[in-house]
């Protein structure tokens, strides 16, 4: 299919209708609200589910319902709504039925304000609701890598019967980039074996994250914890750029990692090496892989839209044996190339003077 220029959020609302998407449940909170409208026309169109809850806590519950009953769905939202989202979000997990979430990062804490951050890191990847789990974390660096990973959420989400987060900041959403959609997807004809569809010549399904005893919910536990090792496996994405020669290493995803990216080609333009490290999985975070570009560099840049969260997972990954220096902006701030490139340049002067 030929490409046209999309909205990053209407590319997301596209992309899950394609994926197959059949239900959508969601609230209108800038910068990701063109998402919910798109899908309100689309849905409709197609005679799928489109509903617009009273609140994000109604919301993720409605998703939940329909999850149960082996329906494609997600819900998407920004900061604040992703916050209200948690409760669901453990039960969801609990009870392992598949579920895509969008979530298009702004300034925080508290209302902030509609700028693009990626002070959500923690919360998606680290406490994405309460109890021992993860989701899959995703996060695309442009328009096309948006609709490319929402597609694969879908897949990863029914794979596993788990929450996938597609997190973008606000400027991903915002932005307009030429594009190719995939093509629209047949809906399912059967639901799963394990969906609530009415119990009639079968035996009952139960879709349940209340364990009263503490045998059955260990049992449970280490199922979840027995899947997500196979995840951390499985789907750990990243790309790397100019990482085998590279004197120091830039570490960034989303917004950050373009802006990165623009000062790693103007550097190497003026004879200096450095290199840029992406990761696409913030969720199973690619520690094997950064760990073995570390190896390779003097030091790490770390360039986020936050106070330094995807930080203390490079440290925990190279910290012990590589000098790591962070680079971030905060309050819905894009860091510039020249940020980048005076705090990488300053940085390598650093480094090759001690040694």
């Amino acid at each position: 299919m030929s490409k046209q220029l999309l909205k990053g959020n209407v590319a997301f609302a596209e992309a899950a209708v394609r994926a197959g998407c059949e239900a959508y449940f969601g609230y209108p909170i800038t910068p990701q609200t063109e998402l919910l409208e798109h899908m309100s026309s689309r849905m409709l169109e197609l005679d799928r589910v489109f509903l617009q809850a009273e609140s994000e806590v109604a919301a993720i519950n409605m998703v939940y319902g329909a999850a149960a009953a082996g329906v494609r769905t997600m819900t998407s939202s920004s900061s604040p709504g992703i916050s209200l989202m948690q409760e669901g979000f453990s039960y969801i997990a609990g009870s392992e039925v598949p579920v895509v979430i969008i979530d298009v990062m702004r300034g925080g804490p508290g209302l902030g304000n509609i700028q693009p951050s990626q002070s959500d890191y923690n919360q998606v990847t680290k406490s994405a609701g309460h109890g021992d789990f993860h989701p899959i974390v995703l996060a695309p660096a442009n328009v096309q890598e948006a609709i490319d990973l929402t597609v694969l959420a879908f897949d990863l989400a029914d794979k596993y019967r788990t929450l996938v987060f597609v997190v973008a900041d606000g400027a991903i959403g915002q932005m307009m980039e030429p594009a190719e959609l995939p093509p629209m997807r047949e809906l399912p004809v059967e639901r799963p074996s394990w969906a609530l569809t009415g119990a009639k010549n079968r035996e009952r399904n139960l879709v349940n994250s209340l364990y009263m005893g503490v045998d059955n919910l260990e049992m449970l536990n280490e199922k979840l914890q027995t899947k997500l090792s196979i995840i951390q496996q499985e789907e750990v994405r990243y790309e790397t750029q100019f990482v085998e020669d590279a004197e120091i290493t830039l570490v960034a995803f989303g917004t950050a990692a373009r802006v990165a990216q623009t000062a790693v080609k103007r550097m190497r333009d003026r004879g200096l090496s450095v290199g840029l490290f992406r990761p696409i999985s913030l969720w199973p975070f690619p520690e094997k892989e950064l760990a073995e570009v570390a190896q390779k560099s003097k030091g790490l840049l770390v360039v986020e839209m936050n106070a330094g969260q995807m930080l203390h997972d490079v440290r925990m990954v190279a910290g012990i044996h590589k000098p790591i220096k962070f680079l971030g902006r905060m309050g819905g701030r894009i860091p510039l190339p020249e940020e980048v490139e005076q705090e990488a340049e300053a940085f390598l002067a650093q480094l090759v003077a001690a040694h």
